[in-house]
């Protein structure tokens, strides 16, 4: 059995009720793409009349339309409407994370589950993939996203089995080195999950011309950061230090969002031209990306724990061909040794 948590608004009415969204945001995402409202309607199980009252109503309490006749279009959405479907696209992005983390725990309280696998770590795909193919696989476990640093830190005082971060490759290792404080190579074992690749993610076909880190220093682009404290943020700054920028010259800079996907989804919102963050969330919203630095994403734990039958079976599903390919379809991730173990030599020196 497994809890699922999801994100769902409402309009408040002048009159004081409210009305759920998820319905009207569907049928406008299907008269997005087929262009027609009784397709739409016959999509979401309702009656033409049904559709078109319903959308009528939203117009009225937001006075303003939602759908307007194109010349060759059909039926197409207002910019409104577009905003309505981004700013959903968001909330999901920026919550799911949180609510997934919640509706595991909740389940661990709720079944009375003691010897479900803890994991903390910071979010990314991979992460879901392996989440995913556990859950498929029945082995009990409870997930937490936080950021790398909490991830490890939370491993050192025994909250967890498994920690979750990502460290640069190449001449960036230096940004690996805070995590010595909590990890030990006498006490701790690494566990590759996934390699991948993080960059600039930027509106499809690149209309401002961006082509590198330099490109953030100008006055026409808007950028989207990710969190303080957070892996990728701290990658970032390290790029951004190497090519000797100044953080604070970037427009936006304090802008921010908790995950990959809200970063993607702000950019391909049109809220801003630019975010640092994976390529798979770029891709997922039908953006381009532009590679800057490659990183791995492993597991510590403890290193008597790597015969435990526990860690034995989570290894056992990371090295399953079906996860392996699961990541590997992943943009910019490769999951080729996922489940092998890594020496800290490799990995921090």
């Amino acid at each position: 059995m497994s809890f699922e948590i999801l994100p769902e608004w409402s309009l408040k009415r002048r009159k004081g009720t409210a009305i759920s969204l998820p319905l009207l945001l569907q049928l406008l995402s299907d008269i997005k793409s087929g262009g027609s409202i009784s397709s739409a309607a016959a999509r979401a199980s309702l009656s033409y009349r049904h559709a078109w009252g319903m959308l009528r109503d939203f117009e009225r309490e937001f006075s303003a339309p939602l759908l307007e006749k194109a010349r060759g279009k059909g039926t197409v959405l207002t910019p409104l409407a577009e905003k309505l479907i981004w700013a959903d696209k968001r909330i999901h992005a920026r919550l799911s994370p949180i609510l997934e983390s919640f509706a595991s725990e909740l389940e661990a309280i709720l079944t009375g589950e003691l010897s479900a696998l803890r994991i903390v770590a910071s979010h990314g795909f991979a992460v879901e993939a392996l989440i995913k193919r556990l859950h498929a696989d029945r082995f009990p476990v409870e997930i937490s996203y936080r950021g790398s640093l909490e991830s490890v830190s939370a491993l050192s005082r025994g909250e967890c089995d498994l920690a979750g971060f990502h460290v640069p490759v190449g001449e960036l290792k230096q940004a690996a080195y805070p995590f010595l404080k909590w990890l030990n190579p006498q006490k701790h074992a690494l566990i590759r999950l996934a390699f991948r690749t993080q960059g600039l993610i930027i509106a499809r076909k690149n209309p401002k011309n961006i082509v590198g880190l330099q490109d953030l220093l100008r006055k026409d682009l808007h950028f989207v950061n990710r969190q303080s404290g957070s892996g990728t943020r701290t990658l970032f700054e390290l790029l951004l230090s190497r090519e000797n920028i100044n953080a604070r010259s970037i427009n936006d800079y304090d802008n921010t969002e908790y995950t990959h996907s809200a970063v993607a989804a702000f950019v391909a919102s049109g809220m801003a031209d630019v975010g640092f963050g994976i390529e798979t969330a770029a891709r997922r919203f039908d953006l381009d990306f532009i590679p800057i630095a490659q990183e791995h994403y492993l597991f510590a734990c403890r290193s008597i724990d790597l015969e435990s039958s526990m860690i034995r079976s989570a290894c056992q599903s990371m090295q399953s061909a079906s996860l392996r390919e699961s990541i590997a379809a992943l943009a910019g991730y490769d999951g080729a040794q996922s489940g092998t173990v890594a020496s800290f030599q490799e990995i921090f020196f």
